[in-house]
C-alpha cells in the first residue's frame, strides 16, 4: 500500500518520528476543526495545543534533517 510507504525510512523500517509527526498533525487539524464548532469554554488550553504543535514540528523536522545528513559524502578507506 502506497500510503504506508511514506512512514518508512531509507532502510525500509517504520520511522517512529514520521508516525508521531503525522499523528500529531492530524490531531492538530482535528482540534482546529472541532474548535470551529464548539464554545470557547470547552476549547483545549493554548499551552496544550502549542506542545502538540512543537512535537509535530520537531518530529517532522528531525526526519528531514536525518534524511539529508545520511546522504553526505562517504569516508574514504
Amino acid at each position: 500500500m502506497k500510503l504506508l510507504e511514506m512512514f518508512k525510512g531509507q532502510a525500509g523500517e517504520v520511522s517512529s518520528k514520521r508516525v508521531v509527526g503525522v499523528i500529531g498533525a492530524l490531531v492538530l487539524f482535528g482540534t482546529m476543526v472541532a474548535n470551529s464548532f464548539s464554545a470557547v469554554e470547552i476549547a483545549p488550553s493554548a499551552e496544550l495545543v502549542a506542545a502538540v504543535e512543537w512535537v509535530t514540528i520537531l518530529c517532522l523536522g528531525f526526519t528531514s534533517v536525518e534524511k539529508f545528513a545520511k546522504g553526505g559524502p562517504k569516508e574514504q578507506e
